[in-house]
């Protein structure tokens, strides 16, 4: 069977995984009467959660005696490590562009990428029956992104559809007619994506994305460049550098059939298949013949710019929720996961209770805590930190800089700007984007940008969109004022009682619930001034045995505010911590005595 291999492109929330929904129902890949969920692809919690898509999945359908493999790719810049091996796997891009806000920051990184390796892309101007829609525009707007990112002649001369991927229909026309589906889509594809090309030689194979199962052991997906392979093939397994990583037999095959992967006698060169059966061989390893002895070039992978410290837990409280909890699991666990994301990189501290975690950005790292402490882990994170550069021609410190665009109401733009300007911010562009919003454009410090989406959120009414990518590396902007408030502490450990609480909430407001377990230098609230104040919330109420009207009226707490994950790591400072355990997230000091923190401080100003 002929064969075509094509990756879908598109911002975060434009619509990539519904269109792969839409096309496995319309190619036949269910029977009539199939119970199908919404978003398929999306197969795991968190995704379903978030809406977003983390990993990058595969998939086929059959069209016209073509069998077509379908990438869907992740839209974030934090999990760029995907996408940039995955583009090495396809021939062919769907760029889907929503037909109201256009081509956005992921769209321009991932777009990047695949222009660099040389794909012709399908332009799909996605969601057209949006009443703000004015896909005229946004075509335009797609153009000069290309011709910005140096595309060819060739690049430039897109075929261009238009359609609803949640409607099921796309079409050279933005009327229509609808009733035709996706056809004209799949025919484009069959039309304008090459076939894949084939190298002549033995059985060779780039490792693209790795996942463990608990039958068959290691599973590495990738596309066969050269050759075929059967099950209880020899192999050997070739490292970048050419060393032998290691040498087995091949025991599973399986390959992608709508959305299951399905058992296979032999797979030949062009197809992307799963092998199973060795047990070192990892992601841009090179699995092939016995007799090749040089390996294949796989895609380099940009460096991280964020780094976070995970450290055992050590409060109080530690292993009273959470059953992984000491040093050597946490090691293996982080370990097993840079095995399979290569955009992770994971060191080790020299007391061997902590690790530092370096990624694309503060979402990659979310999710990995979030992943962990559902799998029963408990630790303590640090703030994120920015991975500073040294160029060695001058000796300048470098740190990296990002494109940020944020889409808000035009009564928001003032304090947007002005908080942006705080942050040692550039404007680089200010325009409307319809419907009495504007569009501002942003060169900001990465550092700068630690925390500030849920103060975006706060100062714009929860109604403005921010979307960043990195850009480049830039001499060291200068400091940037941290958080403004300081914190309510506990001052003993024990159970939160409500008339404390309430006698306390003219302190600032509490991030806590009557009834919670807190400790000794355990942040409980957020306090109305600059310094922190040790409280105690353990305060009972004094009961005397005279009793007159109103005394014994119930207390009426402010509701707290809620820290999510994602909130409290960009909302600690440096000297305090975050404790992640499967049923709480709790925020303290690092040093949890008063004691300790004041010889920190003195150490501090000394130095």
């Amino acid at each position: 069977m002929k064969m075509r291999n094509i990756a879908i492109i598109a911002h975060v929330d434009h619509g990539k995984t519904t269109l792969v929904d839409e096309l496995l129902k319309q190619s036949g890949s269910f029977r009539e009467n199939q119970r199908t969920a919404e978003r398929m692809m999306d197969s795991n919690d968190l995704e379903k959660e978030r809406g977003i898509t983390i990993l990058a999945k595969a998939t086929s359908i059959e069209w016209k005696g073509h069998r077509i493999n379908i990438v869907d790719t992740p839209g974030h810049a934090d999990f760029g490590g995907e996408v940039e091996r995955i583009l090495s796997m396809v021939d062919g891009a769907i760029v889907l562009v929503d037909s109201s806000e256009g081509p956005m920051p992921q769209t321009k990184f991932v777009v990047g990428k695949a222009l660099k390796v040389g794909l012709r892309p399908i332009v799909a101007i996605n969601k057209i029956d949006r009443p703000d829609g004015r896909h005229e525009e946004v075509i335009n707007e797609v153009f000069d992104l290309f011709a910005n990112l140096d595309a060819t002649d060739e690049q430039l001369d897109f075929p261009i559809l238009y359609g609803s991927g949640r409607d099921g229909w796309m079409n050279v026309n933005p009327e229509g007619p609808k009733d035709e589906g996706l056809a004209p889509l799949l025919d484009l594809v069959l039309k304008h994506v090459p076939e894949p090309k084939v190298e002549e030689g033995p059985f060779r194979m780039i490792g693209t994305l790795l996942e463990a199962n608990p039958f068959l052991g290691r599973i590495i997906t990738g596309r066969i460049a050269s050759g075929s392979i059967k099950p209880n093939q020899a192999v050997k397994v070739l490292s970048q550098d050419g060393k032998t990583v290691e040498t087995g037999r091949i025991s599973k095959i399986l390959a992608f059939r709508g959305i299951e992967r399905q058992p296979i006698e032999e797979a030949h060169a062009g197809d992307i298949v799963a092998i199973a059966g060795l047990s070192k061989g990892t992601v841009a390893d090179t699995f092939c013949d016995p007799s090749v002895t040089e390996a294949m070039t796989a895609q380099p992978i940009d460096p991280p710019t964020v780094t976070m410290s995970f450290i055992v837990n050590d409060s109080p409280l530690a292993g009273t929720e959470g059953d992984k909890v000491t040093s050597r699991v946490i090691r293996d666990r982080l370990f097993k996961e840079a095995e399979g994301n290569v955009a992770l990189k994971i060191e080790e501290a020299e007391g061997k209770d902590s690790f530092y975690v370096s990624g694309r950005g503060e979402l990659q790292l979310a999710v990995l805590i979030e992943t962990m402490r559902r799998e029963g882990f408990e630790l303590a994170v640090s703030r994120p930190r920015v991975v500073m550069h040294k160029d060695e021609a001058t000796g300048q410190t470098l740190e990296p800089i990002e494109e940020v665009v944020i889409d808000v109401d035009e009564e928001h733009s003032g304090v947007v700007v002005q908080k942006m300007s705080e942050r040692k911010a550039e404007m680089t562009e200010l325009r409307p984007s319809g419907g009495s919003r504007v569009r501002l454009k942003f060169l900001a410090p990465t550092r700068g940008l630690i925390g500030y989406q849920s103060e975006l959120l706060t100062d714009t009414r929860g109604t403005a969109i921010m979307n960043r990518l990195f850009h480049d590396y830039q001499p060291y902007k200068g400091a940037i004022t941290g958080r403004v408030n300081g914190v309510l502490l506990s001052n003993q450990s024990g159970e939160a009682v409500a008339y404390a609480m309430f006698n306390l909430e003219d302190r600032g407001p509490m991030i806590i619930e009557p009834g919670d377990k807190v400790y000794m230098g355990m942040i409980i609230g957020i306090h109305t001034r600059d310094n922190d104040l040790e409280v105690n919330v353990l305060k009972g109420k004094q009961l005397t045995n005279i009793r007159s009207a109103g005394k014994d009226e119930a207390v009426k707490l402010t509701p707290p505010i809620r820290m999510t994950l994602d909130r409290a790591l960009s909302w600690i400072q440096d000297d305090e911590l975050m404790e992640v355990t499967p049923k709480s997230i709790r925020l303290r000091k690092m040093f949890l005595d008063a004691n300790d923190r004041k010889r920190m401080e003195k150490s501090k100003a000394a130095i």
